[in-house]
């Protein structure tokens, strides 16, 4: 623990659904909901107006329909995310060299690693300008959260929600946790929330005063050893700021259950490609190829392969992977499929064994069955004439998608079926704009890039060295636990 709260936890306020409200002038103050539209498709972020009629993330998207029937259903646009969150994680890497990135739109910083914070005044400061440069470069909101340990800047930011910033003193921390559920600590999910409801025991002040004995009882030693320490607010993990991945992996979920074996074949090989390209993407390579299939009754099977060394050859993957899935049985219908890569390296083994097809003819395949824009759970090829002129528009315009016509501009699907495809023409920095509707092939329309969220980004290059650093700033309040909205 430290003596000031110099541990900073930066969350971005449902930022799928915030991104997208910003991006959409219509949108803005109503339910959106953002995740998979299919009939399996789940919820990936709600926006505060649709999280107040229950919808939430993980809720299968058919009961956030029934719950929220007049929300804007959109399918994700990753492209658009990471670049938001490129920007922010820049301003972040400004305030101190360790950044700790948990998601896209989510971090803790060591404020003292970069001498920006060094006491409550200066690390309220830095929270505070941080909020503001991030508004003012992407338009959006982030909750902030100050303490001593990660732990408790986590559950500092969570309390902050949504935009506002909130600082545990060091000295108030088991003051605070006292009446909170134990949900809230680490590692506390349903079954050991559960099974420590059993036990008498639904807040932190409960753990605290059973004992570290007690606890070891219920859930063992090690588990119990570190729930304990919880309890009493101690946390001593350091940020780190390279959380190097063990694996690379993609997954598909089809709406209709796949039967026939030279399609699951099909998808496997595609999916091998795609895993490929991440793979590359992060300039790494992987010594295990690992097959992923949930059957027709949600039982899920998982088959590996241990090359002879580090690959980020496509062919090799796929033959492996292909080889995986024969020892698994689909003849009851498949609803899942993944394919992933672990054992990551940064280097390759060359000729690890004859591979068998030439990258040319790979790339054929590629071609042949090219991988879904991104977003939201990724749409599998069909089965040859399978397709309805629903799902054929779909796929060609997904809800919240950006789109260009050639003599109305910039807009965004927002529904297609039918052979039609509805636009709503208008731009992050716009008033609402007109609707019109479309042929699906209108030669006029196509597929666009996303626009920034903010017209003209201010200029943050000197960014922070404004901020005070010092006990002698005089900056902000030292008050623990105060929030500021």
């Amino acid at each position: 623990m430290r003596p000031a709260p110099t541990i900073l936890h930066l969350d971005m306020d449902a930022f799928y659904a915030s991104a997208e409200q910003a991006a959409k002038p219509s949108l803005r103050g109503k339910a959106v909901v953002v995740g998979g539209l299919g009939p399996r498709g789940v919820v990936a972020t709600a926006s505060y107006e649709a999280r107040r009629l229950g919808v939430h993330s993980a809720m299968p998207t058919a009961q956030a329909r029934r719950l929220a029937p007049n929300a804007a259903y959109l399918v994700p646009r990753f492209s658009l995310y990471r670049t938001v969150s490129d920007q922010v994680m820049e301003l972040l890497g400004r305030l101190s060299p360790l950044v700790e990135p948990l998601s896209l739109d989510e971090a803790f910083v060591d404020l003292e690693a970069g001498g920006t914070a060094d006491d409550s005044a200066s690390a309220r400061a830095t929270g505070e300008g941080l909020r503001a440069a991030i508004r003012a470069v992407t338009g959006l909101s982030g909750s902030v959260g100050l303490a001593g340990s990660k732990m408790l800047a986590k559950i500092a930011s969570e309390e902050a929600k949504p935009d506002g910033l909130l600082v545990i003193e060091p000295g108030t921390e088991r003051e605070l946790l006292a009446p909170m559920s134990v949900r809230i600590l680490p590692g506390v999910g349903p079954a050991t929330g559960d099974h420590l409801r059993r036990a008498g025991m639904t807040t932190v002040h409960d753990l605290a005063e059973a004992g570290e004995a007690e606890l070891v009882r219920l859930v063992g030693k090690a588990h119990g050893h570190g729930l304990f320490r919880m309890a009493l607010g101690l946390d001593d993990r350091p940020v780190v700021a390279e959380r190097d991945a063990k694996s690379v992996s993609v997954e598909d979920t089809f709406d209709v259950d796949l039967h026939d074996r030279a399609r699951v074949r099909a998808e496997v090989e595609r999916l091998a490609v795609r895993c490929v390209e991440r793979l590359r993407a992060a300039d790494r390579s992987g010594r295990t190829v690992v097959l992923k299939v949930r059957r027709y009754d949600f039982s899920t099977l998982t088959r590996s392969e241990t090359l002879r060394g580090p690959t980020d050859d496509p062919t090799v993957v796929r033959e492996a992977a292909g080889r995986l899935l024969e020892s698994v049985d689909t003849t009851g219908g498949v609803r899942l499929l993944g394919v992933g890569v672990t054992g990551l390296a940064d280097y390759t083994q060359e000729d690890l064994f004859a591979q068998a097809a030439d990258a040319r003819e790979l790339a054929q395949r590629a071609l042949e069955h090219p991988a879904p824009t991104e977003g939201g759970e990724e749409e599998a090829v069909p089965e040859a004439g399978a397709d309805t002129a629903e799902q054929l528009a779909a796929r060609r315009w997904p809800a919240g998608h950006d789109v260009h016509h050639e003599e109305h501009g910039h807009g965004w699907v927002q529904g297609s079926g039918i052979g039609r495809v509805t636009v709503r023409f208008e731009e992050p920095w716009s008033a609402p704009g007109r609707v019109l509707t479309f042929r699906i092939d209108d030669p006029l329309l196509r597929p666009a890039d996303p626009l920034p969220l903010v017209r003209e980004s201010p200029d943050y290059s000197s960014w922070p060295a404004s901020l005070p650093k010092s006990r002698s700033s005089g900056a902000g309040s030292s008050e623990g636990g105060e929030s500021s909205p």
